[in-house]
């Protein structure tokens, strides 16, 4: 090959890796050119599912593109959340992400995902404290009567939950781990099924979601005994947090957020930033979000990829102490 053949080769070459280069930043600064799909890794009518449906029609609005929801459930979100972490890293095929999936690597012996490895979070929707409830036929009303109590009947009481492993089984854990008390634990299917159990009596306590305790609260069908949060909810400041009331310290909450693939391109995930900022600044989403008793939130990429590492070492913790096993 003459020099010049060869020069003209190799300038081919380099032009097309440079043409490929530009089309590649011009499909990210155009992005979105097609319909993004989020993920929601469990059934519809769910929290997670009415949460991202909230959020959609504004995101819609910034991206000037459809974004649809796929409901993907299955193995307590781990089959919507491992789609997304093989999906292709152009934004396209994202996830609602929701606090579980830091108790998992503590309770989940072959996960097949890492929250951590292999997702890049854009933004949390919104933080939604939960609630300690009791049968409202019970003696203790207060959390420190229910700690008394406890302690006086030894591993005698019951407490139902979502499920070994959930976010509610893990709030409950980490309130008797710290208030030094020994509880059954009764798994139930769903979070409805435990919470319907208790309201017929079948089990005295459980932690349940603000939403579904407040209602069943003004329908006087269950006791409340305290707030999850560190700080007291805006939907019913006249409960008292657990933290005020003898468990200094206490603090345990559920989210749902935003993650894309782990190789995301990282002004996508602003964009995509944004797009969630946008939604949740809109009066009538905020509203409906907060009369819920959800709080939303729009943090940072970074902040968010903060919550999920120091959640991943907090839920470890309380698996250790409540001596559960991974499964």
């Amino acid at each position: 090959m003459s020099g010049s053949n060869h020069v003209h080769s190799v300038c081919g070459l380099l032009g097309i890796a440079l043409f490929a280069v530009a089309l590649g930043v011009a499909a990210q600064q155009n992005y979105p050119v097609r319909p993004v799909r989020i993920i929601i890794p469990s059934g519809a009518g769910g929290g997670t599912d009415s949460t991202t449906r909230m959020v959609i029609p504004k995101m819609d609005e910034f991206l000037g593109q459809r974004v649809i929801a796929e409901n993907r459930p299955g193995a307590g979100s781990i089959v919507g959340s491992e789609a997304v972490a093989r999906a292709a890293p152009d934004g396209y095929t994202l996830l609602t992400a929701i606090s579980s999936m830091t108790i998992q690597p503590s309770m989940q012996k072959n996960l097949p995902f890492d929250p951590l490895r292999d997702f890049a979070p854009v933004s949390q929707f919104v933080v939604l404290p939960n609630m300690l409830v009791g049968h409202p036929s019970l003696q203790p009303k207060t959390v420190k009567e229910l700690i008394a109590f406890s302690k006086s009947r030894p591993g005698k009481l019951e407490f139902g939950s979502a499920g070994t492993g959930s976010n509610l089984h893990l709030c409950m854990e980490m309130f008797l781990s710290m208030a030094g008390l020994k509880m059954v634990h009764v798994p139930y299917k769903s979070a409805n099924t435990a919470i319907s159990d208790l309201m017929a009596g079948y089990v005295p306590f459980m932690v349940t979601n603000m939403i579904v305790g407040t209602q069943q609260l003004k329908a006087g069908r269950v006791h409340a005994y305290g707030v999850t949060s560190a700080a007291r909810a805006k939907i019913a400041p006249n409960i008292p947090t657990i933290a005020e009331q003898g468990v200094p310290g206490y603090d345990a909450v559920q989210w749902y957020g935003l993650m894309a693939p782990a190789a995301t391109p990282k002004d996508i995930v602003a964009k995509l930033h944004k797009g969630v900022v946008f939604a949740l600044q809109d009066p009538g989403v905020r509203e409906r979000f907060l009369a819920s008793g959800a709080d939303p939130v729009g943090n940072t990429p970074e902040e968010f990829s903060a919550v999920v590492r120091s959640d991943i070492s907090k839920w470890a913790k309380v698996v250790q102490a409540a001596g559960l096993k991974p499964e």
